[in-house]
């Protein structure tokens, strides 16, 4: 693949980003979500679980908390203050009308004009298999955000006070095989490796590699890769889908 990303649009103020883990944003666009609130746009972050079966010497009652606490330290890194989660179980997330209805509701409730989720196909590229939890999220994500502006889908939510939000324009793929935009990393590069160091606790188990010097390499790495495809520039890239 050779042909140049485009800028990712610009033109918007509000973003909600959906992922399952915590952990799945730092890795996949920390440094453009740092990008993004420094020109001042406002980014909620809403996580299907706590990550609690991510650690196994940890067992989930303690390890969904400790890891809660990280992600919410690691989105204030890059300026992200709303953390939510939906405590679907980790490991076991299930795809169909409950998921698309708390995603749904999220939607509604922060009226996003940009909705950001990660890798929702079998793979990464055909190297390596994609897990259950990711795929599920990631389509669930893609369906709710049109699900949102339709009041005759989950009319439940119209009595609860949330009221259909048609004004999703895109949905950016994080960590995707064929992406199409990127967003320049140069700014927040260096903020998204002290993001992802903020899941000590999880990184320490993943690898016996010094944490920050794992962050710091797989971070920019990726950076330096997708520069290829972008004029030069560290980038994160995206699959952008216009709605």
């Amino acid at each position: 693949m050779t042909e140049q990303l485009k800028p990712m649009p610009e033109d918007w103020q509000r973003a909600l980003a959906v992922v399952a883990h915590p952990d799945d944003l730092e890795y996949g666009c920390a440094a453009a979500v740092a990008h993004w609130t420094d020109g001042g746009r406002e980014i909620t972050y809403l996580l299907a679980t706590r990550g609690e079966a991510g650690i196994d010497t940890l067992d989930p009652e303690r390890c969904g908390p400790l890891r809660e606490r990280e992600q919410r330290a690691s989105a204030a890194v890059v300026g992200v203050s709303r953390v939510e989660f939906l405590d679907h179980r980790d490991g076991v997330i299930e795809y169909g009308v409950a998921l698309r209805r708390d995603i749904a509701a999220a939607v509604r409730r922060h009226r996003p004009e940009l909705v950001i989720t990660l890798n929702h196909r079998d793979t990464w590229g055909g190297v390596a298999w994609n897990t259950p939890d990711h795929r599920a999220v990631g389509r669930a994500t893609l369906d709710a955000a049109g699900d949102a502006g339709n009041r005759w889908i989950f009319p439940e939510l119209a009595e609860q006070g949330l009221e259909p939000w048609d004004g999703v324009r895109w949905v950016a793929v994080a960590g995707s095989s064929t992406p199409t935009h990127a967003v320049d990393a140069t700014d927040g590069l260096e903020r998204s490796v002290r993001s992802l160091l903020a899941h000590r606790t999880y990184i320490e188990v993943l690898t016996d590699e010094e944490p920050e010097t794992y962050c710091r390499t797989f971070l920019t790495g990726a950076a330096r890769a997708a520069s290829e495809l972008f004029g030069g520039r560290p980038a994160v890239t995206f699959e952008l889908f216009a709605r």
